[in-house]
């Protein structure tokens, strides 16, 4: 077995940790005019060795030059320039009417409690005002990236928030992550500038482009604004659609007849009204005749199990939940985009007891938005399943119920909570405890086999970065409710989804779900960082702290340069990339011809480098001892100064083949492993 190249060794982490400037911007080498018109010829052999005396000294020359340069770069450290905590800090300026278009559409998200806005500059205008109303407000390096950011804010907070780009190639940058954030049933806000309307039809200017027909299928309402005494009515559309029922994206793009639109009185708008008057807080609940329906098919189960997935989440129904499993002995399995509204650690808990899930005779899913098909779940086929979900429409699809609630996840709950009887089932609560020991079981086996397996390859294995990740988080001097994660990336999610707990609402942003993009995760973590930094919903009791993320060596391509974004902030977070020099499906091209070349990478690359550039910390560990160092200095310098770290941690691609077992380990669903439903 051969053991992969090494790179020279990095500079001491201590050292890294000391300035988190310490990686500074590159800047071309000067170059001395030497007068030689060879300079700038190809030598002859002859001229060669006449002047290879003279070389030695070009080469003392170029070293001397190169150490100029480098004390050159240490007189230009990397900065945050007083204007970004300057203009963030200062007051919020509201408008007043008279206002713009603009204006009006900051003036209903600040009355709608829009949480943040996170773009790259574009939409001037919108987002200009949406910044004076005194939302918080952040800009990112890419259009698509700061998208993300918005929806992992919304995915551990459940609170609105909204992302912006200009039109043309801004908008259609953010469409992966719409996609995702669409799959993930996000209740994001998308808003775009588009040119204007007495353009359209011309090629007048760039970046022209209908943009609602490219988000078909991809969001919940969408409408591009043409008419300006409506703008305010068309921000009442958005937010009903956000704040009701199933929720998904909401896309609107303003025209420069809109956003420049003068009202100098509210009478000038034709619809301007209290939120009251144009949404409802309102939760559907079930009729009493199908809440006894479910109590009694309840009553009959011997192994009842709640599949608690979106709704419970963004319906804040996590409470009643509790009330009802541990009412009538019921386990919980969470699923959905987020994780944390039913503690792993609760003796009902089963999201990480997979094992039980086939000893299951009634299934009852509850906010179950994205619904999986017959063989899909780790379900009995002959199990009896209820679904509680608004929509009535969707009650059937894809997997067939013996009984389903039109009702929100909390309403669905809160009348069980009423009507349910006490009842004690013990032998279902043993069966729970026996299959999560042996989960934990066969997580500790393949430690140890992850040991062995870094040892020969003088790497490390990803089990050992999920164990000794677990063991930071959860077992050592942190509160294990208090670090919220980012669980991204391919491979290597496939360990670290079995590791990670989830303890309190929020705690679990589960990047993959669903839409399976692995591209998004250090955008998700900036939107995750901010939510926590500013305490935001179930975020609040844990103000400040830094957060945790984990992506891979494909995925850290398309959103890395938000390393940046962190740094500019001064968003806590640190995160670990999976280097294994290889894209995680690379095992398709194993046996086919001229095609292994396509799928990867240059070996060991130094992502920790490119953090260093922009202005983090990187750190390069290839054994577990580097890992277990490197995690609580990362932390340190995020919980003290600010600072983010990239841990690159070296592996190599062969680990997901049978070469070395478990490979690349299979997933169950719902659960800890879960992210297809």
């Amino acid at each position: 077995m051969s053991r992969p190249q090494r790179p020279s060794p990095a500079p001491s982490p201590a050292q890294n940790a000391a300035d988190p400037a310490a990686a500074n911007r590159a800047k071309p080498a000067r170059t001395v005019d030497t007068g030689d018109a060879r300079a700038d010829s190809g030598l002859s052999r002859r001229s060669f060795v006449a002047t290879g005396a003279a070389g030695v000294g070009a080469a003392a020359l170029f070293a001397q030059q190169a150490r100029a340069a480098a004390a050159d770069r240490e007189d230009r450290p990397i900065s945050v320039p007083d204007e970004i905590p300057r203009t963030r800090n200062e007051a919020p300026d509201p408008a007043e009417f008279p206002m713009n278009g603009a204006q009006v559409f900051a003036r209903a998200c600040a009355n709608e409690g829009l949480k943040a806005l996170f773009c790259a500059p574009g939409n001037y205008q919108v987002i200009n005002a949406i910044a004076a109303e005194g939302i918080p407000t952040y800009g990112g390096r890419t259009e698509g990236s700061m998208c993300a950011a918005a929806d992992g804010f919304i995915r551990v907070t459940g609170e609105a928030a909204a992302c912006s780009g200009t039109e043309g190639p801004g908008f259609t940058n953010m469409i992966m992550n719409i996609g995702a954030a669409n799959a993930a049933r996000t209740p994001l806000l998308v808003l775009a500038s588009n040119m204007t309307v007495s353009g359209d039809d011309t090629e007048r200017g760039i970046q022209r482009g209908y943009q609602q027909p490219t988000t078909v299928g991809l969001k919940k309402y969408g409408k591009r604004l043409i008419t300006p005494n409506r703008v305010y009515e068309y921000a009442a559309y958005a937010f009903r659609h956000l704040r009701t029922g199933v929720p998904r994206p909401v896309h609107l793009d303003f025209t420069g007849e809109v956003a420049r639109a003068r009202f100098e009185t509210p009478n000038d708008l034709l619809y301007y009204h209290e939120r009251s008057a144009y949404r409802t807080e309102a939760l559907p609940h079930p009729s009493r005749a199908d809440t006894e329906r479910v109590v009694e098919m309840i009553g009959k189960a011997e192994r009842p199990i709640i599949v608690a997935s979106t709704g419970v989440f963004y319906d804040r129904a996590w409470d009643v939940l509790r009330t009802v499993a541990e009412r009538a002995d019921i386990a919980v399995v969470e699923s959905g985009p987020m994780r944390g509204h039913f503690p792993d650690s609760h003796p009902l808990s089963v999201s990480t007891g997979p094992d039980a899930l086939l000893s299951a005779d009634l299934v009852i899913f509850v906010g179950q938005y994205s619904m999986p098909g017959v063989g899909e779940v780790a379900f009995d086929p002959d199990a009896k399943v209820i679904r509680i979900d608004p929509d009535a429409a969707d009650i059937g699809r894809n997997l067939p119920v013996d009984l389903g609630l039109v009702a929100s996840a909390r309403g669905g709950l809160e009348a069980l909570a009423e009507a349910l009887p006490a009842a004690s089932r013990p032998a279902w609560r043993d069966e729970l405890a026996t299959a999560r020991d042996a989960f934990e079981k066969q997580n500790a086996e393949w430690y140890e086999l992850g040991l062995k397996h870094s040892a020969a390859t003088d790497t490390i294995h990803p089990a050992v970065i999920a164990q000794e990740l677990s063991n930071f988080l959860y077992s050592g001097d942190l509160p294990k409710e208090q670090t919220t994660v980012v669980s991204g990336g391919y491979g290597i999610a496939r360990y670290t989804r079995r590791w990670l707990r989830a303890h309190r609402p929020g705690q679990i942003l589960n990047g993959a779900y669903q839409y399976g993009a692995i591209g998004p995760d250090v955008g998700y973590t900036v939107g995750a960082g901010a939510a926590v930094m500013n305490g935001v919903g179930p975020q609040e009791p844990y103000r400040g702290s830094p957060v945790f993320g984990v992506t891979g060596d494909g995925g850290i391509a398309y959103s890395g340069m938000e390393f940046e974004t962190l740094a500019k902030y001064r968003i806590p977070a640190v995160m670990i990339v999976y280097n294994n020099n290889a894209w995680g499906v690379y095992g398709s091209a194993r046996r086919a011809t001229r095609s292994m070349h396509m799928y990867l990478f240059q070996e060991n690359l130094r992502y920790d480098k490119i953090a260093e550039g922009l202005g983090a910390r990187g750190e390069y560990v290839t054994s577990p001892e580097q890992l277990r160092e490197a995690l609580p200095r990362s932390y340190e310098m995020a919980a003290n100064n600010g600072v983010s770290t990239l841990i690159n941690c070296q592996a190599i691609k062969e680990f997901w083949t049978n070469e070395y077992p478990p490979g690349l380990p299979r997933k169950v669903e719902p659960g800890c492993m879960a992210y297809y439903h």
